[in-house]
């Protein structure tokens, strides 16, 4: 539903949609034979405004798809919605990789003179409009997207449906090999349920109910109307009398996954009755490399970016190359705060960074939920820099915002700085990254279903501080990568925990393991330890080019 792959290029949210961004770099890179389809969202997410007190406002984007690489193709494929034709245009983007092999990814695009003036707007927002209009563009992103990689001449071995958005892409492939030759649709007809299945991968990417699309089956009919009967529809993927798309996704697939060892079992819990594997997310090393560090592990670690697993090497790299690359960074970050927000920072400050998606279950205000504990702590010690956006319609979200800005001016007193950064996006995320000491992360336990921010810290030589979830559990070594908050992940489902052993232990590490570490030595080896752990540790292993590999040992080639 999104890709991220270019921090000016607006078709993305979020963590999934880089993640799918980072796939297909990965993809390209590797040579391997992969094509993308998505939509274009004319009018991008949203830009990010925050007033005086915290309260997010939102704008749209104009862009133009011709300025950013975009070709215009000349194919066209239909939709029906709501008994109407809807035409699709599609833009093609080359991405090519660093042996000049090309992932060709395409995007939808409905603003077309001959689309109703309605359906011309179906492609303009990302998780915009209600109910009604994600379902349209769930049908030209499944159903559209089968057609136009037809158009365009694809032979498809494997379709690949990355969260349940996609998934009416397999009604389109029952149409194509029913085992009748009958030409008038019927619900008694028998479809060839395995060919499909066989023709499928499913990755399921959160634990969150929010991130499961269920539709009422009136709207589907409304929608849909005859395009596939309803009854036989309903057989593949009814629940709860409504359409789930990850139900459906999961019927018709014969390979289907979380996105981290306990994500896998958490999924699992969630739909028993269906064998969910787990293949670890990572990110794409030379995209989340700072440009410096970069150029430093090109001088020691020659081959890295194609071989990410070369950076169990780290340890050729001086202390002295490491520290003084990072503080680089740090000083770089220094500078866009001052210039943001008027706030100066020093880069001899131990510096928390926490950004991304602002929604509740990440509780990006549990570091303030005791502000005189946190200013006694690490008064004149500590400063931290947040980003992240939250979804135009979720309040909660922006009352995390909202919350992050109080506490920043009830702390002002206590010598620790607090900026909010706004319009978080790509280019952003890495200053934040590489410029940051230690990546925060809070997430409830078990609703990470990986996360990949903190994989991003680690290829710049920032270690995590983290609650056990998601990927973390994986490539947490306390104090050797890093630092766990709260106890070990024992939760399989999503009722609630009680919060205070996370938030005693987030006080007690800072307190005790962080700060120390930190401020230990002059020549500050003992934080270089932890940030040589990160990079040896995690950097190698959480990376897409490894987890590219693995889809296709694993799920492509079966």
């Amino acid at each position: 539903m999104e890709i991220g792959f270019q921090s000016d290029i607006p078709t993305y949210s979020g963590g999934l949609g880089v993640l799918a961004g980072d796939t297909l770099k990965s993809a390209a890179d590797l040579g391997l034979p992969v094509v993308a389809m998505s939509l274009l969202y004319n009018k991008g997410y949203f830009r990010q405004h925050l007033d005086p007190d915290g309260w997010q406002s939102e704008a749209a984007v104009e862009w133009n798809p011709a300025e950013k690489g975009m070709i215009l193709l000349p194919n066209r494929v239909k939709v029906r919605l709501e008994g109407r034709d809807v035409h699709l245009a599609v833009w093609r983007f080359n991405l090519v990789g660093e042996k000049g092999d090309i992932v060709p990814i395409h995007f939808f695009d409905t603003d077309l003179p001959e689309n109703h003036e309605w359906d011309r707007g179906l492609t303009y927002h990302l998780y915009g409009g209600d109910e009604r209009y994600r379902l349209k563009q769930e049908v030209i992103l499944g159903i559209g997207g089968v057609l136009m990689l037809q158009s365009l001449g694809y032979n498809v071995k494997k379709y690949h449906m990355n969260e349940g958005h996609a998934a009416l892409l397999v009604l389109e492939l029952l149409k194509r090999t029913k085992r009748s030759v009958e030409t008038v649709w019927d619900e008694n007809l028998v479809w060839d349920v395995e060919s499909v299945q066989d023709l499928c991968v499913f990755t399921t990417h959160t634990p969150v109910e929010a991130g499961h699309d269920r539709f009422n089956w009136n709207l589907v009919q409304e929608v849909m109307g005859d395009t596939f009967p309803l009854d036989a529809f309903r057989k593949f993927g009814n629940e709860h009398e409504q359409l789930n798309m990850t139900t459906l996704a999961l019927n018709l697939s014969d390979y289907h996954n979380g996105v981290a060892k306990k994500h896998g079992e958490v999924s699992q819990n969630m739909f028993p009755g269906y064998e969910i594997r787990s293949i670890t997310n990572g990110v794409h090393s030379r995209t989340w490399t700072e440009a410096r560090w970069q150029k430093l592990f090109d001088q020691y670690i020659p081959g890295w970016s194609a071989e990410p697993e070369l950076f169990v090497r780290v340890d050729h790299i001086p202390d002295a190359k490491i520290w003084e690359t990072h503080q680089e960074c740090k000083r770089e970050l220094m500078e866009i705060v001052k210039n943001r927000t008027k706030i100066e920072m020093s880069p001899d400050i131990l510096t928390i960074g926490f950004a991304r998606r602002a929604t509740p279950y990440k509780r990006a205000d549990l570091l303030f939920r005791d502000i005189e504990r946190l200013a006694r702590i690490a008064g004149g010690r500590l400063q931290i820099v947040y980003a992240g956006k939250a979804h135009p319609r979720d309040g909660a979200g922006k009352d995390n915002i909202h919350k992050i800005i109080e506490a920043a001016r009830a702390l002002s007193g206590s010598s620790i700085p607090v900026v909010f950064l706004e319009n978080y996006d790509m280019a952003l995320a890495l200053k934040i990254i590489a410029g940051a000491d230690v990546w925060l992360n809070t997430p409830m336990r078990p609703r990470e279903a990986s996360g990949t921010s903190g994989m991003k810290a680690t290829h710049n030589g920032v270690p995590n501080f983290s609650v056990l979830d998601g990927w973390w559990i994986e490539g947490w070594v306390e104090g050797v990568t890093g630092w766990s908050i709260g106890p070990e992940a024992t939760e399989t489902n999503l009722e609630a925990v009680d919060e205070s052993a996370d938030i005693n232990d987030l006080y007690e590490k800072l307190e005790h393991a962080l700060l120390p570490t930190y401020y230990a030595d002059d020549d500050h080896a003992s934080w270089i330890a932890v940030m040589k752990g990160a990079i040896g540790k995690n950097a190698c292993y959480f990376n897409t080019h490894r987890m590219m590999r693995q889809y296709v040992t694993e799920a492509y080639i079966r």
